[in-house]
């Protein structure tokens, strides 16, 4: 059974060769809303809670770890992103004894009204559009033995601007071997994100007016056929470590490394301070080498957040509150609110 476990991370290791260098494909990615993330906790902690996430909070950074917590979860979380962006996350998970834990999840990006311009009214026509992105996700983790959990993720993709759509398929696929040389606390995980078919733009408006120069014949209507483009895949290998000082106080240390085939690699850390599993304070940071001589490639410093677990007589209730350091934009403020049955 262990050679089996032991072939799950390797082809997930393995697979790394495939991606291409990120660095020369900045931008390049379709369905860019699989990257935003969501749950204060992970954002608080930079995203490095690939191996020390669990239950319904971790299925962003890998479902894999949706098992390790029991029971029935209700979740929702709201962030003020970048350049005015709100984004909403609803998600809700059972355990289903002797199969294991489902999960479904939708995350919406409030964007607002876009005024129509044209070559002849530059500052607007009168007329607007509300852009549409929404990710709706189905989710499947098990515990295999009282160590190692896999988890699968699909997302089903839709992305509506004005007179053009796409719709899409990505599949996340994560494992997580806990207590790892038979050290308490001590995890690691494996996880490719976004992986599916590519996505191209359709619709009434790739139709344009035009007349051609080489046929004699009027103006006519041409349809212009979108490029396809890849998803933003990633393949993100993570650590984490718990110490627990005394029955009260308890130090955990996250650590994450990111592959992407359209960007460069990424170092996430994040640290989480636990006064009896009741008050949390966190922080974290991101570190892209590549990118040492140029800081305005990376948008996004420091992170902190807090939060609190209370038990109300038998449901289980989480408030957490993110803040991420964003140059050029606003910074990012995140809440998360969930209840455990």
């Amino acid at each position: 059974m262990k050679k089996i476990y032991l072939k799950l991370f390797i082809l997930i290791l393995t697979a790394s060769v495939a991606f291409a260098d990120g660095g020369v494909r900045n931008g390049t990615g379709a369905a860019s809303q699989l990257l935003i993330p969501v749950g204060a906790r992970g954002i608080a902690m930079s995203g490095s809670s690939v191996a020390g996430s669990s239950g319904l909070e971790a299925l962003y950074w890998n479902p894999a770890n949706l098992s390790i917590d029991g029971g029935t979860n209700v979740m929702f979380s709201n962030m003020s992103y970048i350049a005015d962006i709100g984004v909403t996350y609803f998600g809700v998970s059972t355990s289903l004894e002797g199969f294991g834990s489902i999960a479904l999840t939708l995350k919406s990006l409030s964007i607002g009204d876009i005024n129509v311009t044209t070559v002849d009214n530059p500052d607007g026509n009168g007329q607007s559009f509300k852009p549409s992105f929404i990710t709706l996700g189905l989710t499947f983790s098990r515990m295999l033995s009282d160590r190692i959990s896999v988890g699968l993720t699909v997302n089903y993709i839709s992305e509506k601007l004005d007179l053009v759509s796409t719709n899409g398929v990505a599949f996340n696929f994560g494992v997580t071997y806990r207590n790892l040389a038979n050290i308490n606390g001590f995890n690691l995980a494996m996880v490719l994100k976004n992986f599916g078919p590519q996505m191209r733009y359709d619709g009434s408006g790739m139709y344009i007016a035009a007349t051609p120069s080489s046929l004699e014949r009027g103006e006519a209507f041409y349809k212009r056929d979108a490029a396809a483009f890849d998803l933003p895949s990633t393949l993100e290998i993570g650590l984490s470590y718990t110490y627990n000082f005394n029955s009260s106080n308890s130090f955990q240390l996250d650590g994450t490394y990111q592959n992407s085939n359209y960007y460069a690699d990424e170092y996430k850390v994040g640290l989480e301070y636990s006064l009896n599993n009741m008050f949390f304070v966190r922080g974290g940071y991101l570190f892209t080498p590549s990118f040492s001589d140029n800081t305005d490639y990376n948008i996004y410093g420091l992170t902190a957040g807090l939060g609190i677990k209370y038990d109300l007589g038998g449901t289980l209730l989480k408030v957490d509150y993110a803040f991420r350091q964003t140059k050029f934009f606003n910074n990012n403020h995140v809440f998360a609110i969930q209840f455990g049955f």
